[in-house]
């Protein structure tokens, strides 16, 4: 059973297709990443995956449950983190992680231990303890993906997980998404527009333009089949960006 199983997937925004068509498989316990031009279905593919939005034609399985039928029970095993996800400004950073440790756990203890987990991987140290609205954007970040984490969950859908921050912030991500998936088998897909975060992080990647899928492949697979020196000269060449 695939982690992650498309087949044939469409979505139509009227007589706009931001998905034509796409099929793929992410196995358990892969990093797996969507790389395309602006408006080339990224985010619409992870929105379907995290049910927020209905697929218009074909179908789309999280450990074998679907996204539409079983809505239900893929949230239960699944956390989300969108590009603009935000905490509540007036709580600190620990205070927004216990109030979301509550809602994924029914113990305080599994709560509590989630929470000590989250403050750890998010590296904030005694600056959780202040005020979200003090964070920079980095730090905002960061709290989110541990956010993400503490979860546990079967499949991590990130969109854009560093768009936008510097690069010390931008390298915590990158090593705390790498290091909590291969240490708990957690799957992850995941878009970016980073092309060296994604040859970092990602097993596979598939390239994404006009909402159909134009290469799939590991890094090193993509670059060979290009004759490319970096995924961004795939990107390039594939996309045919001039």
């Amino acid at each position: 059973m695939f982690a992650v199983d498309i087949q044939n997937l469409v979505k139509l925004f009227g007589s706009v297709k931001a998905l034509d068509g796409i099929s793929f498989q992410v196995e358990e316990g892969e990093v797996y990443g969507l790389i395309g031009p602006n408006g080339a279905g990224k985010t619409t593919m992870l929105r379907i995956l995290a049910t927020l939005l209905l697929p218009t034609k074909g179908s789309a399985k999280v450990f074998g449950l679907d996204v539409v039928s079983q809505a239900s029970e893929v949230r239960r095993i699944i956390a989300y983190l969108a590009e603009e996800a935000g905490a509540y400004r007036n709580l600190s950073g620990y205070e927004y992680l216990w109030i979301m440790a509550k809602i994924y756990f029914k113990s305080r203890q599994e709560a509590r231990e989630a929470v000590d987990l989250a403050v750890e991987a998010s590296g904030l140290g005694e600056r959780v303890h202040d005020k979200v609205k003090t964070y920079s954007k980095g730090m905002k970040r960061r709290l989110q993906v541990a956010r993400v984490f503490m979860a546990k969950p079967r499949l991590a859908i990130l969109d854009e997980p560093t768009a936008g921050l510097d690069v010390i912030h931008a390298n915590h991500i990158r090593r705390l998404v790498r290091d909590y998936t291969k240490e708990h088998n957690t799957t992850v897909i995941m878009s970016s527009h980073n092309m060296l975060e994604v040859e970092y992080i990602c097993d596979r990647v598939a390239l994404i333009d006009k909402g159909k899928m134009v290469a799939e492949g590991s890094p090193k697979e993509l670059k060979t089949m290009w004759e490319a020196s970096n995924l961004e000269e795939v990107f390039v060449k594939v996309v045919g960006v001039e």
